[in-house]
């Protein structure tokens, strides 16, 4: 019988670890440890990544359902559009879960505007409407196209993308995440609505224009 070489047996966790790590990176969030663990929103004193779990005892069936994708959003803003979460926070079932979903609705000309979720890969479908779905890559490539009813996309993790209609009428979407708590980074808030700003130098030299437009940009968005 061959004995194994001492350096194959040194080898050996480090083939273990590279067959493992594919599989620890299926989800965004971390694996639950029990069947469900409500969110316990009112323990608002205990910080940690996600939220305690309610009591057992407390939980009823009513935890674990959600009618508020069923309402139509208010979409009289400034983008014509209206995101209705549907994630730990309202639906706090979702807690260790790694799944949320959102609804998204459009007035006519509406627009999703570009945004980034940190923590999870989004994909979509189009329930009515017509929408064009782009998103850019980190090697600056734009990859779009507009979406019927029935048509699903996905948005890979962490890159920004967009949502508009650009049909003659009122849209919506359903859209899903590996996290319950995606996060959204929406950039033109983020970048001209911060707390405090972001000062206008660093601004007027990244898009290479003068005060004034940063200014007039800031003013559209200062809360």
């Amino acid at each position: 019988m061959k004995i194994p070489s001492s350096s194959h047996v040194h080898m050996l966790p480090y083939l273990v670890m590279l067959l493992l790590l594919p599989l620890l990176s299926f989800s965004a969030d971390p694996d639950p440890l029990q069947d469900f663990c409500v969110a316990d929103q009112s323990a608002s004193s205990i910080s940690v990544n996600g939220f305690p779990c309610k009591p057992a005892s407390n939980v009823t069936s009513d935890d674990f359902f959600f009618d508020g994708l069923t309402k139509v959003g208010d979409t009289s803003n400034i983008f014509g559009s209206n995101v209705t979460g549907g994630n730990v926070l309202t639906f706090p079932a979702l807690n260790t879960l790694g799944i949320s979903m959102n609804r998204v609705d459009f007035a006519p000309g509406g627009l999703n505007p570009p945004h980034t979720h940190p923590r999870a890969t989004e994909s979509g479908v189009v329930i009515e409407g017509q929408v064009l779905v782009g998103f850019v890559t980190t090697g600056n490539v734009y990859h779009y196209k507009v979406l019927t009813a029935g048509q699903m996309f996905v948005i890979p993790r962490g890159l920004a993308h967009f949502q508009k209609n650009v049909g003659v009428g009122k849209a919506f979407i359903i859209t899903a995440f590996n996290s319950q708590l995606p996060g959204a980074v929406v950039l033109p808030f983020t970048l001209f609505g911060s707390t405090p700003s972001i000062p206008d130098d660093v601004l007027t030299r990244a898009f290479q224009v003068e005060e004034q437009v940063v200014e007039s940009i800031k003013s559209k968005f200062s809360s």
